[in-house]
């Protein structure tokens, strides 16, 4: 399978709430459901910890790591090596998310690094202005998603989703947007598709939901409903 993120794209975030063998059980349900939909990207994030058994578990999603640093081989206890992200088998990257904010520095350096061993970025950016820098830097995928709203079920208005989308295509159209503060039910995840995001995704309205499986398959295919629909 191809490791490039395609549009439309979906993101499943789980954080630090599923680990072993809890999280392996919904890697393997998006990784069906990955298959039942080839046209789009889901993507899984995962802790580094569990990396590789989810690699190795599946076969359609992209294994994303929570994070790197810019590091190279050599000293640096405690830091996260891309190339032992890229080992372990992920292919692309959050950076810079509000749980683990970056300097302008770190950053561009793990861009850098990223480039360098063919993992996929998603950078977070909770502003336009931060937005467009992010765009320069080269970014593959920019999370638009502003602080404030992250974890309370409240989704980005529709001007700040369509200013982010236009700001970035105009530096660079390649660039995938994603928006996905908020969402928290299928509908968030249509409505967000529908309004011009390549991608989004979810973390607590998955974990919490009474069937986690269940609820990422119906975002899942409301993702597929607004793509086909938005033709």
């Amino acid at each position: 399978m191809s490791n490039k993120i395609k549009y439309p794209f979906f993101v499943f975030n789980p954080k630090s709430y599923l680990y072993g063998e809890e999280l392996l059980k919904l890697a393997k349900h998006a990784d069906e459901l990955a298959l039942k939909y080839p046209e789009c990207s889901i993507l899984v994030t995962v802790p580094f910890a569990d990396i590789m058994a989810v690699k190795n578990a599946t076969q359609n999603i992209i294994v994303t790591a929570q994070h790197m640093d810019g590091i190279v081989p050599g000293r640096g206890i405690g830091h996260v090596l891309p190339e032992s992200i890229y080992h372990a088998g992920a292919r692309a990257v959050f950076l810079n998310h509000a749980e683990r904010p970056m300097t302008v520095a770190a950053l561009a350096q793990a861009i850098k690094r990223a480039k360098d061993l063919g993992i996929e970025t998603i950078v977070c950016a909770d502003s336009i202005a931060e937005a467009k820098s992010v765009a320069i830097m080269g970014a593959d995928v920019i999370l638009c998603e502003p602080t404030e709203l992250i974890g309370t079920g409240q989704t980005s208005d529709s001007s700040y989703i369509e200013q982010t989308n236009q700001a970035i295509k105009e530096i660079d159209e390649t660039i995938l947007v994603m928006q996905a503060a908020g969402i928290s039910t299928a509908d968030d995840v249509y409505r967000t598709i529908e309004l011009g995001a390549d991608g989004t995704g979810c973390t607590s309205g998955i974990t919490n939901a009474d069937s986690p499986a269940g609820m990422l398959t119906d975002m899942v295919d409301a993702l597929m409903k607004a793509y086909r629909e938005r033709g």
